[in-house]
């Protein structure tokens, strides 16, 4: 079978699941890709270590040597556009069939897309956090903070740098940037990312099982499902007798779950399935 024939066939397979029914879409790193993000598990990908809650707040010098290169690896971030599949599920929801986006990752790329109805799971790169008075800040602002504390830094490390999905990029010398503390109260910052060791916040859970609930398949789609806060919405669908559809590169935790299984970049498949039903 050609690799055309193929992705008819699984375009096909998914249509007779998500013909006159609604959907809720969960998605991991893996649909940004297409956008130069890298992803953290996918079959190419390197292996990677991401920052603890822990590490992050329990050592100075791994805190400053992460905002060092986070205010380099952010810009990237920011700068990275939508691509086909974030775009298509924009479309599918105009057209009524994607109820909303449960998203694992933290680029904002649906939202810049034109999904109206996404769920941030484990936030977004844009914010900042004060773990002391909860004060938040635009990671613009925090920006131009650390430009004046460490001018010419982000400028001197860009070349050929590789950022990571949670926008931490590979800068080696960062033992003389200069960290800086909440114009509030003096507190710590952190982005207002969930990071591993740290719980995705209770109401969001909530929110997102009720998007879940109220749909009639649930599709995943770029995630390998390896971590509890996306398998679970896969698992409760699962439960609950709905349709699963996965779309990724490579297998995942949730196959054994799953309906319907394709073995395939989320771009293709997503623009297929929009260009069929909306």
């Amino acid at each position: 079978m050609t690799s055309i024939e193929t992705m008819r066939s699984n375009v096909d397979q998914v249509l007779d699941l998500v013909a006159g029914r609604r959907m809720a879409v969960l998605t991991g790193a893996g649909i940004s890709t297409d956008s130069g993000i890298p992803d953290y598990r996918g079959p190419s990908s390197p292996p990677r270590n991401p920052m603890t809650y822990q590490q992050f707040v329990g050592d100075a010098e791994f805190r400053q040597r992460y905002w060092a290169r986070n205010h380099v690896g952010w810009r990237r971030m920011d700068a990275a556009r939508a691509n086909a599949g974030h775009r298509a599920l924009a479309r599918l929801e105009r057209a009524g069939v994607v109820g909303g986006v449960i998203t694992q990752n933290v680029d904002l790329l649906h939202t810049k897309a034109g999904s109206r109805r996404v769920i941030d799971l484990h936030g977004t790169y844009a914010r900042v956090r004060c773990l002391a008075c909860e004060a938040l800040t635009s990671r613009m602002t925090l920006a131009e903070r650390l430009e004046a504390a460490n001018p010419g830094f982000a400028e001197s490390v860009t070349d050929g740098l590789e950022v990571a999905p949670d926008a931490d990029a590979v800068v080696d010398d960062t033992a003389g940037f200069r960290m800086v503390d909440c114009e509030r109260c003096g507190g710590m910052l952190k982005p207002d990312i969930v990071y591993f060791g740290e719980n995705v916040p209770k109401a969001r859970v909530a929110h997102a099982y009720e998007l879940v609930d109220a749909a009639e398949v649930l599709l995943a789609a770029g995630s390998s499902l390896t971590v509890m806060s996306g398998l679970r919405f896969v698992r409760h669908a699962a439960k609950s007798g709905r349709p699963v559809i996965i779309v990724n590169r490579g297998h995942t935790r949730g196959d054994e779950l799953a309906t319907v299984t394709v073995h395939a970049g989320c771009s293709e498949l997503l623009t297929a399935l929009a260009d069929s039903l909306s």
